[in-house]
């Protein structure tokens, strides 16, 4: 009888484990999706400003001629 219990015991603990892993993977893969965004966005913003920037260096270049 010791054994079947033992099995059983052994068994819920890895469950738990198990779901405590899954709950700490679960948050990191929030945290990186959150990174991804700001990322995204900071690039977006930096491509707007190259853009913005390229512009008026045409512009001026224009204005050489």
């Amino acid at each position: 009888m010791f054994w079947p219990m033992l099995a059983i015991a052994l068994g819920f603990l890895g469950i738990a484990v198990l779901g405590v892993l899954a709950v700490k993977v679960f948050i990191e893969a929030q945290r990186l999706g959150q990174q991804v965004t700001r990322t995204t966005r900071r690039i977006n913003r930096a491509a707007e400003d190259l853009e913005r920037s390229a512009t008026d260096l045409a512009a001026a270049g224009e204005a050489l001629r």
